[in-house]
């Protein structure tokens, strides 16, 4: 099957299914089992959905009507036509011969000619195309209009800057397990594996990578030496200030890498409990843990249904990285402007809510529960913190101390982009 076929059929999926771009890739077999193609095809899929707005917005230009739904498998190899003329080094002579010849593969003969005279007429016309592109605002920064809003709302001065870093390529990151080795020595490692990196600021264990790799190519990753972990997630386990003989609880817990670097950060901890809702994900959750021969009690369980899962013993610590819009790593996940809907977001606000007043209780006096999104929108963030400090006298903001991100009065947030990190949120919250 080739590469273009399977990166459309992909795309179509993730659109008209609802489903995410990486559980669509994690199962497809034609993906998975596309060797050196595979590479390609990631490119284009995330490429594609990168720039999916404005692709979409240049392709009505070129229509004289609309593709019928029931057509809609032509639409979306247009788009990667489209996207590859525009966005890669392929030669565009390339791209069209092989974007024509894949309508016999998804039996649409008849639009051969079709497909041909888009792609050549995008070549000769991309000039005026992309000017007009730039003319409008979604399409100039491949964002909905919705989100585009609330960006301005919420960032004034940073709402330009939030949506560029999002259409940027995300850099990759490690955390070393400091439990095997320091960062100096595993750096050492990847150099004598031929893979450069750099340390990072903040994170005492991290590494910045030069370009990306394969896990399979990074030294004892599989005998858990290293973890792929974005720079803003690890300095979770620094704020949680952990203490020996303490009970943790990380709330909504998979894929683990948290959980991980909580035991590796604290190493005699009495108990850490790790709960995740979905029961796939729970496996995920195990697999990380067992990759790096740590353990946690694991319970899958919806943390609301607190019952379940509970024995009334309370916590030192709790972490709770709520389910969220994800606005703060778009960059990883551009699926997300075409998935997420604003309707979408405000349910999920009432849920960080309602989990929130869940386990306050579950926290011990004089303990500390950190509150964390990967967002970038106020509403699940200092507005929350807001609202759930006015709502329970007990709670204390402890001030967050540090040199990245923007003190919002209620928790510090990081921008996306702001020294190459994904968006994320931090409150830390302690119980008088």
């Amino acid at each position: 099957m080739s590469s273009r076929l399977i990166a459309s059929q992909i795309i179509q999926q993730s659109v008209e299914e609802k489903l995410t771009l990486s559980i669509v890739l994690n199962n497809n077999d034609s993906f998975k089992n596309a060797g050196k193609e595979r590479a390609l095809i990631q490119e284009i899929s995330y490429g594609t959905f990168r720039w999916y707005i404005q692709l979409e917005h240049i392709l009505d230009q070129l229509l004289e009507k609309r593709i019928k739904k029931k057509d809609s498998s032509l639409k979306y190899l247009i788009m990667i036509g489209l996207y590859q003329l525009r966005f890669m080094r392929i030669p565009a002579h390339a791209v069209v011969s092989e974007t024509v010849n894949t309508c016999k593969k998804i039996n649409m003969v008849w639009a051969k000619g079709l497909v041909n005279a888009i792609l050549r007429r995008y070549i000769r016309e991309s000039a005026q195309l992309d000017s007009s592109s730039n003319a409008n605002e979604t399409a100039k920064f491949s964002h909905p209009k919705w989100l585009i809003e609330l960006l301005k709302k919420d960032w004034p001065d940073e709402w330009q800057n939030i949506l560029e870093a999002n259409n940027q390529r995300p850099p990759m990151y490690l955390r070393v397990n400091q439990l095997r080795q320091d960062r100096e020595s595993y750096l050492k490692k990847l150099n004598e594996a031929g893979i450069e990196g750099k340390i990072t600021p903040y994170s005492s264990n991290g590494i910045l990578l030069d370009k990306a790799n394969d896990v399979d190519q990074l030294p004892g990753f599989n005998s858990g030496e290293a973890s792929v972990q974005e720079l803003a997630a690890q300095l979770s386990a620094e704020l949680l200030d952990l203490k020996s003989g303490q009970n943790v609880l990380d709330a909504c817990a998979a894929p683990g890498g948290k959980s991980a670097h909580i035991l590796e950060t604290q190493a005699k901890l009495n108990s850490l409990t790790s709960i995740e809702k979905d029961p796939n994900r729970t496996i995920k959750l195990s697999e990380t843990l067992k990759r790096l021969d740590l353990s946690a009690i694991i319970k899958t369980s919806d943390i609301n249904d607190i019952e379940q899962w509970w024995d009334k013993t309370q916590f030192d610590r709790i972490l709770l990285d709520v389910p969220c819009s994800a606005t703060g790593v778009i960059r990883r996940h551009p699926d997300i402007k075409i998935l997420r809907t604003k309707e979408e977001v405000n349910a999920i606000q009432e849920l960080q809510t309602s989990l929130l007043n869940t386990l306050w209780p579950t926290l011990k006096t004089g303990g500390l529960l950190l509150y964390v999104t990967c967002s970038i929108l106020k509403d699940e963030n200092s507005n929350q913190i807001k609202k759930f400090i006015a709502n329970n006298k007990d709670c204390y903001l402890k001030p967050i101390k540090a040199k990245w991100g923007v003190d919002t009065g209620y928790g510090r947030q990081i921008l996306t982009g702001q020294d190459n990190m994904d968006g994320f949120f931090y409150a830390c919250l302690e119980k008088n």
